[in-house]
């Protein structure tokens, strides 16, 4: 399945039966998809994560039978919050979309769910990394999903850490999702007695890293940590064994997916550290699951693809439960289930948003101990990531 790389708005509906008695507006739930179909994201979101949310839609109906209808529009926001804004408010105000989801790229996510709040609509937010997202940016129609950069800091960094990797130096994505992940690595590193020795921030996105991969050369550090992900971090990654630098000095990709590793290969990805909250090669659960993602997209499922699918799912069960597509009766219903899928044992979303579930730490197999495509992991460790108490300031308030 292709889809082409345009800011475009295409609506696929699913239709069944109407009841007189459903509280549903117009008889129609519509969920849109806002991801990246085109740039640095669309091979660990995009493309992928409409596929995800179409098998969500074709799977609730044939087990719960709605007596509503369901539509899916999607659109590219090409990682431009103007454009993603102006895309969600249309969808709210002219189109009747009922939750914004995906919203890959943190200054996306941000941006839609000011919008989402203002229009009282819902922020299904699956793929943004951002702590903002729960804290100092946080509202009562946001929900986050699959992983956080508080989460990737606790695993890969405490890892990195704890092995012996002690100073720091990172290259971060110059946006608000590279310092989120900069700041939580760091904290991280400084509690488990590491020092960062400093930092430098590109553009994003980027394509020639050598300034800065030479930058972090010369810092002696010996991690360099890499505060970016997408095209941006596969790009760092080789460019640094184009110098030799990863010969001498660790790479701690923080951010980093199943695609990522099959696009740079076990040569370069070899003994690096994964933080996840999927693998499809986990349990039979995960792998039956993507195996039928596999047939529709040629490709093993992301993480953001696996969360994409269980949010999903987990909204149409809530407005079936309540009998309304209305904001608050929904996310009231989705806070007191808690989650149990594929994706997610146990998990509950908390009050200030966050969906809290185990994450998993990998570490990728050298080239001789891979004997099937896409089995890129030597051991899964599972781990619940630490929280702290809420910093969401409008939860703090009541």
């Amino acid at each position: 399945m292709k889809f082409k790389a345009l800011a475009l708005c295409a609506a696929i509906s699913t239709l069944f039966g109407a009841s007189a008695h459903a509280q549903i507006s117009d008889n129609v739930v519509r969920i849109g998809v806002l991801t990246d179909l085109s740039g640095t994201y669309s091979d660990l979101a995009g493309p992928g994560s409409v596929v995800a949310t179409q098998m969500a839609i074709d799977d609730f109906i044939a087990k719960e039978k709605p007596n509503f209808k369901i539509e899916m529009v999607t659109a590219d926001h090409q990682n431009k919050p103007d454009i993603a804004s102006n895309k969600a408010r249309e969808w709210f105000e002219r189109d009747k979309v009922d939750i914004a989801s995906e919203l890959v790229t943190t200054s996306v996510g941000l941006a839609v769910q000011k919008i989402a709040k203002e229009k009282n609509k819902i922020a299904l937010n699956t793929a943004t990394a951002s702590t903002r997202v729960t804290n100092e940016d946080c509202n009562d129609v946001t929900i986050h999903w699959t992983y956080d950069t508080y989460a990737l800091a606790n695993g890969t960094a405490r890892a990195m850490v704890q092995k012996g990797g002690k100073s720091w130096y990172f290259i971060t994505a110059d946006y608000a999702f590279g310092h989120s992940l900069e700041k939580d690595a760091s904290d991280v590193i400084k509690a488990n007695g590491g020092t960062v020795v400093g930092a430098v921030r590109h553009p994003f996105p980027g394509n020639d890293f050598s300034s800065y991969l030479l930058r972090a050369q010369s810092s002696g550090a010996q991690v360099i940590g890499l505060a970016n992900a997408g095209n941006d971090m596969i790009n760092t990654i080789k460019q640094a064994a184009e110098f030799g630098i990863s010969q001498k000095q660790s790479l701690a990709g923080l951010l980093v997916f199943l695609s990522d590793v099959h696009s740079l290969g076990l040569n370069y990805t070899q003994n690096m550290y994964l933080t996840e909250g999927f693998y499809w090669d986990l349990n039979d659960e995960t792998r039956a699951w993507s195996k039928r993602f596999f047939e529709k997209r040629k490709s093993m499922p992301t993480m953001i693809h696996a969360g994409q699918y269980s949010a999903i799912t987990h909204y149409l069960k809530a407005v079936k439960a309540v009998n309304s597509d209305d904001t608050q009766k929904v996310l009231a219903q989705m806070r007191k289930t808690p989650v149990n899928d594929f994706f997610a044992k146990n998990g509950q979303i908390r009050e200030d948003g966050r969906m809290v579930h185990d994450m998993y730490l990998f570490q990728v197999k050298k080239p001789s101990e891979s004997k099937a495509p896409g089995t890129t992991t030597t051991s899964a460790r599972r781990f619940p990531v630490p929280r702290p108490s809420s910093r969401c300031p409008r939860r703090a308030a009541h």
